[in-house]
């Protein structure tokens, strides 16, 4: 009871924190499976997320791009933290609508210690509801910018995006925890998702 009621309390403090943004997504629910699709390393294999969910309790980390600086600076801090999560018994994915070859290039640098996975159709991105399309007013600035969803999702995807967000699932498969933001800036910290770890385990 103490452990349900800590988390309770904690995804209270998140959504309330989130709830600037009118982006609509119906995200999986705590108590919900993690739906049963494939995803593609950066070698182009298929991989099927319950085998690399089984057995284990996972972090999910679903992020826009390696584009983002946003994302960039939240992954790079679960990185740091990678170390406390490896002692509780987690693992750490990473998934994107990035192509298998921005994957690749990103995993040459070795910026980034865990596994990233591209679901450049949006498999699993839609199975978590998190998924979601910008205006063309927005796809046509964020080309301004030089981002090219379409060139970086290998032409699968040319104007929708994932809200981040970050699921905890248990070795069975079951969303344990879950933060997800429409609004792109607001992530949640490494010690809030930490102590939630914590939480579940005990």
């Amino acid at each position: 009871m103490k452990k349900i009621s800590f988390l309770l309390s904690l995804l209270f403090i998140l959504n309330f924190a989130g709830a600037r943004t009118a982006d609509e997504v119906s995200p999986l629910l705590i108590g919900q499976k993690a739906p049963k699709v494939d995803v593609v390393d950066e070698t182009g294999t298929k991989q099927f997320l319950p085998a690399l969910l089984k057995g284990k309790h996972s972090i999910i980390v679903f992020y826009r791009g390696g584009w983002c600086p946003y994302c960039s600076t939240h992954m790079q801090e679960l990185a740091e933290a990678e170390a406390e999560f490896l002692k509780l018994g987690y693992q750490i994915i990473g998934i994107s609508p990035d192509s298998p070859e921005m994957l690749a290039s990103i995993e040459k640098d070795g910026d980034l210690p865990y596994k990233l996975y591209s679901d450049s159709g949006f498999a699993a991105i839609e199975g978590f509801g998190i998924d979601f399309t910008l205006n063309k007013a927005t796809v046509l600035k964020y080309k301004g910018f030089g981002i090219d969803l379409a060139k970086n999702s290998g032409g699968l995807n040319k104007d929708r995006l994932p809200a981040p967000a970050v699921f905890i699932v248990t070795p069975d498969n079951e969303i344990a925890f879950s933060y997800v933001n429409p609004n792109y800036k607001d992530r949640i910290p490494g010690n809030l998702l930490l102590a939630a770890a914590k939480a579940i385990k005990e």
